[in-house]
């Protein structure tokens, strides 16, 4: 299945968004023509959801570095039995808390297009509610993560069948955790972002030089942690933006 870039720029847009509460993001869904709109907070775990008449939408906030349970979720790498192998414990958990409401929703509007999104965080929990639901017998599921750790074991990734756009800014390093050797993997069309801001297909050696003449611009304007600057949701949002716009 080709990506679509008006969604993949929909959700970009919804996946910034889903770090407002739910005033802000009322209006940022319904601006975007969603009629029907829901706010869930459980114990630090947030989704927005909203639909129209063809489609509902799914996006989970990511990290607040000032929210206790998300900190402790991202450290929470412990593997957790679930399905054909395990998942992280802690995006897990966080999914879990708001899950009878994520599926209560998809039941209500059973037989839509379902477009789920996350940053972070968010993203991890996106990727495992978009297949939890595919597993529960929801088609029509098309997933975009943004700067998204790994989530599971190869074998959980393997079983995995949601179509998934994962998509890297150059050297986001939160998209280098857990760590590979603990066992966790990646899921998804990989739609890595180079230092220059375009989207293309590279190979392994072409990608290392690019992350190198990352860090080096960086080096040179001084910014110490580049791979956090990478992992900001607002840069993934212009530049994903602009791709669609070419």
């Amino acid at each position: 299945m080709a990506l679509n870039w008006n969604d993949a720029k929909l959700a970009a847009k919804s996946a910034l968004h889903a770090y407002d509460g739910k005033e802000a993001g009322e209006k940022f869904f319904k601006s975007q023509g969603y009629t029907e709109y829901r706010y869930i907070d459980k114990e630090g775990a947030e989704v927005h959801l909203a639909a129209d008449g063809s489609r509902a939408l799914f996006a989970f906030r990511g990290t607040q570095p000032s929210q206790i349970s998300d900190l402790m979720a991202d450290l929470n790498t412990v593997p957790k039995r679930h399905g054909p192998g395990f998942v992280h414990s802690g995006f897990r958990n966080e999914a879990r808390k708001i899950w009878d409401d994520v599926e209560k929703f998809a039941k209500k509007h059973k037989g839509k297009a379902f477009l789920v999104t996350g940053h972070s965080l968010g993203a991890a929990m996106a990727t495992y509610s978009a297949q939890e639901l595919s597993w529960a017998g929801y088609s029509n599921i098309d997933l975009y993560t943004f700067g998204s750790p790994r989530l599971g074991s190869p074998d959980y990734v393997a079983a995995m069948s949601v179509p998934h756009w994962r998509f890297v800014n150059n050297n986001d390093g939160v998209t280098h955790v857990p760590p590979a050797a603990m066992g966790f993997r990646h899921h998804g069309e990989l739609k890595y972002i180079n230092h220059y801001g375009f989207i293309r297909p590279l190979s392994k050696w072409q990608r290392f030089k690019d992350m190198m003449r990352g860090h080096w611009a960086a080096i040179k304007k001084l910014q110490l942690f580049d791979w956090l600057y990478d992992h900001s949701m607002g840069g993934y949002a212009t530049k994903v933006g602009s791709a669609a716009d070419e």
